[in-house]
């Protein structure tokens, strides 16, 4: 039977102090794995590890500057890593006549180029010498539109098509590279970062014929595709959108 087992198996998760990242982190956690936290707000972390089952360890992680992520990463990361998830994100509703380079470059530095960067930190062979996963974050807007969301789009396709990319690359290694889409779902960065008023919030729900996701829900698909067990699945990206995209 399939048994979600990560026992002895240590994974970095970035955003690990809320929505996506923290029900990850929980369910990873419950399932043996040893985590390596990162996020922006270092007592979140300690609150967090402290609720995780286990022995985990946590860092204070600024993404808004790659050229500094290998220093503060690599003494730090384990020499027998097995995965990565890069769950932070940033996200920030603007119409195209309001949009300054600033917030565009932002959307793109953390949910792209951030992405790669400790995506590459991580698989080093001095850090990750074997078989391992690496998954992403994406959205269901990595393929399709909505109004505001040039820059939020083109960073989610961005860090989709790199996922490709690396999964053929690293393929030699079997180190297995994926992605996972979700719809709405209702978090912090969904909700209040992302500056949406209460009625264009309903519109969006009511396009989810199921209605809005949970973390929970985002978190079992995310340890499926993290899965030791799945072996043959790379260069994916799994939609969980509650039908969303299917009209």
């Amino acid at each position: 039977m399939f048994n979600e087992d990560f026992s002895g198996r240590a994974i970095l998760l970035t955003g690990a102090t809320s929505g996506l990242g923290e029900a990850i982190a929980l369910q990873l956690a419950a399932s043996g794995a040893s985590l390596w936290l990162t996020g922006r707000d270092l007592a979140k972390l300690a609150a967090l590890a402290a609720r995780l089952p286990g022995e985990h360890q946590y860092v204070q992680l600024d993404l808004t500057a790659s050229s500094e992520l290998e220093a503060q990463l690599n003494p730090w990361l384990p020499d027998m890593l097995y995965g990565f998830c890069h769950c932070a994100g940033a996200v920030d509703t603007r119409p195209l006549k309001l949009m300054k380079p600033a917030a565009s470059a932002l959307q793109l530095q953390i949910n792209y180029a951030a992405a790669l960067e400790i995506a590459r930190i991580a698989s080093l062979r001095h850090h990750m010498p074997g078989a391992g996963s690496l998954l992403f974050i994406s959205s269901v807007y990595a393929n399709l539109g909505a109004p505001g969301q040039s820059a939020y789009c083109a960073s989610k396709a961005a860090i989709s098509a790199a996922a490709r990319a690396l999964a053929v690359e690293l393929a030699p290694r079997q180190i297995r590279v994926n992605s996972l889409a979700p719809g709405f779902v209702a978090t912090a960065m969904t909700t209040e970062n992302a500056k949406l008023s209460t009625q264009a919030l309903e519109a969006i729900i009511a396009k989810h014929p199921l209605g809005p996701g949970s973390p929970e829900q985002v978190a079992r698909a995310a340890l499926f595709l993290l899965s030791p067990h799945n072996t043959w699945i790379t260069g994916s990206e799994l939609i969980i959108d509650g039908g969303y995209s299917a009209q």
